[in-house]
């Protein structure tokens, strides 16, 4: 069977970039640069939709949810480097942001051919994964066709999940399988078919908006502050320090005992300093407050 490409905006030749193979290093770079300026504005226009996914991953972590990610080849990993991502940065379980890639992990860094074209593939790992109605389920492919993710979505609904589909063409089949659809029209790319370009930055960025929007929303963050971050290096220890500090104005010896007193919590230490309160009193607070240190200073 052969499958038409044709009417696909990232399968189309970009008539800016014909002499691509003519272009010095610096022309070609540049002209890159220049087609990267479309990224933003396909994001741009979708604003709204982003907005309405991240409403929806906060109502799902609430309520004891995932977000979970699925695609293949670039479209995949990108879903699953943004869920890998989230236990260091945010302090959540691995299980409460998961990527799923085609072809399973291997695939990660070894394409695994065909593993896309099946509309049941996906639907058996999320099984596996013991999907619930409360999951947030959102599909990611650039061409917005993949049998993979057309068959996840379909899935996904079916179960009362609320689904999102993420494309990279106007009209897609993801987007005729999910509540949902964030459509990026960055049009054709540099080198012509290549999506891990203009598409996959454009979907990165995304998914950067929905998994940061998603933590922020459910208290992994006060002010513009990581207060969930975990400690698993010398860095991210004075990272931690650094955080205190910024939160609260204090020094970084008092800090230091704060963190040691909180068990390492930057978040718990933040509220014991700025409340005058102790690490079980903070953690009382915390728990009053969904999470949210603002609320448990202020006495939830």
């Amino acid at each position: 069977m052969v499958i038409d490409l044709s009417r696909l905006s990232t399968e189309e030749m970009n008539p800016r970039t014909t002499n691509l193979d003519m272009m010095t290093p610096r022309e070609l770079v540049g002209v890159m640069n220049a087609e990267d300026a479309h990224v933003q504005e396909a994001v741009g226009e979708e604003l709204d939709h982003i907005a309405r996914a991240v409403e929806w991953a906060i109502e799902s972590l609430r309520a004891g949810g995932r977000i979970i990610y699925f695609g293949a080849g670039t479209s995949g990993r990108l879903g699953v480097l943004d869920a890998v991502e989230c236990p260091p940065t945010f302090g959540v379980e691995p299980e409460r942001v998961v990527g799923l890639i085609a072809g399973g992990e291997k695939a990660f860094v070894r394409a695994v051919e065909g593993a896309e074209d099946s509309t049941e593939l996906c639907a058996r790992e999320l099984d596996e994964l013991g999907l619930e109605s409360r999951d947030l389920a959102i599909g990611i492919a650039a061409s917005g066709r993949t049998p993979y993710v057309v068959g996840g979505l379909r899935h996904a609904r079916e179960l009362g999940c609320k689904t999102v589909a993420i494309a990279c063409n106007r009209g897609s089949a993801i987007a005729r399988e999910a509540q949902l659809a964030i459509e990026l029209d960055c049009g054709p790319e540099v080198l012509t078919g290549s999506t891990r370009l203009k598409a996959g930055t454009a979907q990165k960025m995304v998914l950067n908006m929905i998994s940061t929007g998603a933590m922020v929303g459910v208290g992994k963050a006060y002010q513009n502050l990581m207060v969930d971050v975990q400690q698993t290096n010398d860095k991210l220890h004075v990272r931690a320090q650094n955080i205190v500090i910024e939160a609260t104005g204090c020094s970084r010896d008092e800090a230091v005992c704060a963190l040691e007193k909180s068990d390492g919590s930057a978040k718990v230490a933040i509220v014991m300093l700025l409340a005058g309160v102790s690490a079980e009193q903070a953690r009382e607070r915390l728990e009053a407050s969904g999470g949210k240190v603002r609320g448990a200073v202020a006495g939830a």
